[in-house]
């Protein structure tokens, strides 16, 4: 347990401050004697601030330490990488579960040799910022992070730790950075600015999630850390778009129109790619045109123009023209046709007779218009009874056109909502990998914060798993629980298998006790009469109804993944149908969801595991 307050905090900063800085109001009486005396220290107390801040400025990279410098203390040996060799020889004890990724306690790290500077706090790193650097691999990065150290509790800093988890999965990534016994920070080393070592092979595309932390870690403290996510860079982004086949789209289009047709010329991707056909659509007034195009690359390599036939006149066009590859994007354009003119213009010069034909025109005119006044007068009156004597062909033209109509939910939520799911670890680690790429699905594609255990091991590590637990759901806006068959009933084992068991426990973090606590929480919602919208419960295809908890069947439950529409409108409280439309999200909808990589990744998931719970029975 902790033995520190909060009084140290700020102590050491104070103190620093102390030595470095002096109240202008202060007056120096070797300062009086004259006013050039008074300006000439003045001038020489600014340079030296600046002085050193731009020392303090300056970078520090990792070094290359021997443990014997790292206990002794040396100028070589200020900021050190540690490696897990160099863990073990200084006498550090790993977790097992986590492997050198969970922060040394203080009292691991330096309290064998000085427990009192463990009873100070060490405020979290500022100013972290990421940085990709050179990677010869087109389809990786290599990140570097940097950061600078709080003021507050700078003096009892003794290094620091980064881990790298990737979002969805459970590789993590730790480095260790040491000063030698012998380094105390002032509050001017607050400027500096400290790096890691790169983090290589990075997929492009993938999110990740980065932590620095300063050491060492009291018992007690929440902000002894820092966390950012983030996304790799794109192909097109790191190689640009020439050299990318998957993120290619034409970024050239040009539309010609003439009188009876119109022609699209447009750029072709390089042929190193290996594209050789391309594909367009047309929309307009419901119609769809669809055209595959073949460019003759023996005649232009560069450029081809099309021909877009049988257009209607004055109408607004839609289209979309990519490469003719799976997932290709897509570039979108529009143009108007205009209106055709059939009359052609007489060229004769105006003579005598058409001199006195234009009186007569005029004549004409005049009669025609009051012709035409008459008639609408009649016909409006017509219609007014046709529109009361049928408004069941009004009514039916209104459903028609409703049925082709879709309605976008609303955008005004400030902030994601934030979802906690739960589970079981009792049905295997197939299941819990299925749970994990439903996750990433809901928050890549359900505009949704999710809150997964195997995405926090640190915070888990840090604050224990009921208060972890306990904190997302005070916190989170909804909870969802999936259910399986290890939720109602576990099976009998052997001695063998419960060694087995015993070994998964030690690989996965389970929940069960949570979702016992989500069950009495939901009881106790009913039983006064409160809202039960913030708790949902679900089953995967290899589930059913009969796994889910008497408790929990007060709840909205939902099949995944038929139902991620109808999980998508719980969340986000967006009415899937109303009176002449309905919300039309293709991208979760029970076909198109598979089309995209995170989809197509839950539902191998989904399969993998209902092979896995067949072949246990």
């Amino acid at each position: 347990m902790a033995r520190g307050h909060h009084s140290h905090l700020c102590s050491p900063s104070v103190s620093v401050n102390r030595t470095i800085t002096r109240p202008s109001s202060v007056e120096d009486p070797l300062l009086r004697p004259s006013v050039s005396g008074s300006s000439m220290w003045r001038t020489a107390l600014v340079l030296l601030r600046f002085l050193a801040l731009s020392l303090g400025s300056e970078a520090m990279t990792p070094q290359n330490c021997s443990l014997k410098c790292i206990l002794q203390g040396g100028p070589r040996c200020e900021y050190c990488r540690i490696t897990p060799e160099g863990s073990k020889a200084l006498g550090f004890r790993s977790n097992g579960l986590f492997g050198s990724c969970v922060p040394w306690p203080c009292f691991q790290l330096l309290g064998e040799q000085d427990p009192h500077i463990c009873q100070h706090y060490v405020h979290a790193p500022n100013n972290v910022t990421l940085e990709f650097v050179h990677d010869p691999n087109p389809s990786s990065d290599t990140l570097v992070v940097s950061w600078r150290p709080s003021y507050y509790g700078i003096a009892f800093l003794r290094g620091f730790q980064v881990s790298l988890q990737a979002l969805g999965g459970t590789s993590v990534a730790c480095q260790l950075f040491l000063f030698h016994r012998n380094l105390s920070l002032t509050a001017s080393d607050a400027q500096k600015v400290y790096k890691s070592d790169p983090f290589p092979s990075l997929p492009l595309g993938s999110q990740y999630a980065v932590t620095v932390m300063a050491l060492p870690v009291p018992e007690r403290w929440e902000k002894f850390y820092q966390s950012k996510i983030f996304s790799t860079r794109s192909c097109a982004e790191k190689n640009g778009l020439d050299r990318c086949k998957k993120d290619w789209y034409p970024t050239f289009i040009q539309v010609h129109q003439g009188e009876r047709e119109v022609t699209v010329t447009f750029n072709l991707a390089p042929s190193d790619m290996g594209i050789r056909s391309y594909f367009c659509w047309c929309y307009a007034n419901g119609k769809k045109t669809y055209m595959t195009l073949a460019p003759d690359l023996s005649r232009n390599q560069t450029h081809h123009s099309y021909h877009l036939k049988d257009l209607q006149e004055g109408t607004n066009y839609t289209c979309e023209i990519a490469a003719n590859e799976v997932d290709a994007v897509r570039k979108v354009f529009s143009f108007q046709t205009g209106h055709v003119n059939r009359d052609r213009p007489a060229t004769h010069s105006v003579t005598g007779s058409l001199a006195l034909a234009v009186p007569l025109g005029v004549l004409l005119a005049a009669i025609v218009v009051v012709l035409a006044v008459l008639v609408a007068r009649r016909r409006r009156s017509t219609w007014k009874n046709a529109l009361t004597t049928k408004p069941d062909i009004i009514r039916q033209h209104q459903e028609s056109q409703a049925q082709e109509e879709a309605a976008s939910p609303p955008s005004g939520r400030s902030s994601p909502p934030r979802l906690l799911i739960c589970y079981s670890g009792c049905e295997g680690a197939a299941h819990v990998k299925a749970v994990m790429q439903l996750g990433a699905f809901i928050q890549q594609h359900m505009a949704t914060q999710v809150c997964l255990d195997l995405w926090d091991t640190l915070g888990v590590a840090v604050e224990g798993s009921l208060s972890w637990y306990c904190r997302q759901i005070r916190d989170s806006n909804f909870i969802l629980v999936i259910c399986s068959h290890g939720l109602i009933a576990k099976p009998a084992e052997d001695d063998s298998d419960a060694d087995k068991r015993t070994d998964q426990e030690s690989d996965t973090l389970y929940s069960d006790v949570v979702i016992q606590l989500v069950r009495e929480e939901v009881g106790r919602a009913k039983a006064r009469g409160h809202d039960l919208s913030k708790y949902m419960t679900a089953t995967f295809e290899y589930s059913d109804e009969r796994d889910v908890p008497i408790e929990l069947r007060l709840v909205p439950h939902y099949s995944l993944t038929t139902d991620l529409p109808l999980l998508f409108s719980h969340l986000h409280g967006v009415a899937l149908h109303r009176p002449g439309g309905y919300v039309k999200i293709s991208h979760i909808s029970e076909e198109g969801f598979i089309k995209l990589p995170a989809g197509m990744a839950l539902q191998k998931a989904i399969d993998e595991a209902a092979a896995a719970k067949r072949a246990r029975h």
